[in-house]
């Protein structure tokens, strides 16, 4: 293990515990993920074969009571020079878990809302992606760009299926629409959009969490009351930033949006997305799935190795584009792309660090010391 990581590994452990984040961990309502509970719609033999992943010979239709979720995505040209995509989708049950209201109270006691509170209303919509139990080894169909059919998965046992499929060509810079080709009555994310990235030219790759969204992920109280009861709001000045960067790399550069928030906030940071900052890839994580104590340790446990797996994937996609990356100083952003300059000398062009300046408030003011950049950027040109 270098000394970065372990820097890095520190600085995570010492938020954790300044911010008591094992306590509230512990305290909040488990949402079940039993795999039983999970299937309950399939037959014993599926639920098994669904242990295969993409393997599973025999994958599960959607159906119609079924919540579908496609994911926009980034083209690019693979090794023969055809386009192709890495498509992220999930399949869920629309009936959610008995422990709604369970989970609905613990939140609102955790951030202090008054009994009857209308905010209350606002969390149990926001905990929906939480509460809808996942559907292993279900194959999802997509009509692209409204014609060629693609056949997504079948899912692995978190829900998720991620799969690189070449698609029909069409111009650089160019964005397609694609929809779930689904029974009447499931509903979700069904529609989808495609980037198509050329070789060649700028890419911008950003943080979400404190970096351009507000999320205090150095206090657990403060990432529940960001994500379950207040509008998203961004960082002041940070959408005008990335517009003017837009402007400067041209709407033809891709934007991927790297964040440590599981995919259960896919919806919301989506919208958010859309409202304030140019359309670009959301990568998210799979881990913990459906759990609110596990969104509490994504966002605070293992992010520099996390990050820094989903920038090798980026520079496999696209290794001649000459890369921005922008973070902040409340997770392990300086250490991933740090770590990824040294990787792969010559991609990155310009990194972009913001400095939270409520650090010190909560008694973590060495995530802001000049000697943390010098140990994350060690061996990197100024």
């Amino acid at each position: 293990m270098s000394f970065r990581r372990t820097t890095s590994s520190l600085l995570e452990e010492q938020t954790r515990k300044n911010g008591h984040f094992g306590d509230t961990e512990s305290s909040l309502a488990s949402i079940s993920t039993n795999p039983y509970q999970a299937s309950r719609k399939e037959h014993k033999i599926a639920h098994w074969l669904s242990y295969f992943g993409s393997k599973n010979p025999l994958p599960v239709p959607i159906a119609a009571d079924d919540v579908v979720w496609l994911m926009d995505n980034t083209a690019f040209r693979g090794q023969s020079g055809e386009w192709e995509a890495e498509f992220v989708a999930a399949a869920f049950d629309q009936q959610p878990s008995a422990k709604v209201v369970d989970i609905v109270g613990d939140i609102a006691s955790k951030v202090g809302l008054s009994k009857g509170s209308q905010e209350k209303k606002t969390v149990e919509r926001r905990i929906g992606p939480f509460v809808m139990e996942i559907l292993p080894g279900r194959q999802i169909k997509v009509k692209f760009n409204g014609s060629s059919q693609l056949k997504l998965g079948p899912g692995g046992r978190n829900g998720i299926s991620s799969d690189i499929r070449r698609v029909p060509k069409a111009t650089g810079g160019s964005m397609v629409r694609s929809t779930a080709d689904v029974p009447m009555g499931v509903v979700g994310e069904l529609e989808m959009v495609t980037f198509f990235a050329e070789p060649e030219g700028f890419a911008v790759i950003s943080d979400i969490d404190d970096t351009i969204k507000i999320t205090q992920t150095s206090d657990p109280v403060g990432i529940l009351t960001s994500t379950f009861v207040s509008e998203p709001t961004p960082v002041p000045g940070m959408p005008e930033l990335y517009s003017r960067i837009r402007d400067l790399v041209t709407p033809s550069a891709p934007f991927f949006y790297l964040s440590a928030s599981p995919y259960s906030l896919y919806p919301f940071l989506r919208e958010f997305r859309d409202q304030y900052f140019p359309h670009g890839q959301l990568i998210l994580r799979d881990a913990n799935l459906l759990t609110i104590s596990g969104l509490l340790s994504n966002l605070t446990l293992g992010t520099e190795k996390y990050k820094m797996d989903r920038i090798k994937k980026i520079q496999r996609w696209l290794p001649r584009r000459k890369m921005i990356c922008i973070g902040d100083s409340t997770q392990s952003d300086p250490e991933a792309y740090g770590e990824a300059c040294r990787a792969f000398p010559g991609w990155i062009k310009l990194v972009l660090i913001r400095k939270v300046t409520d650090i010190a408030a909560i008694g973590i003011k060495e995530k802001n010391e000049p000697s943390r950049f010098e140990k994350a950027f060690d061996g990197v040109p100024r």
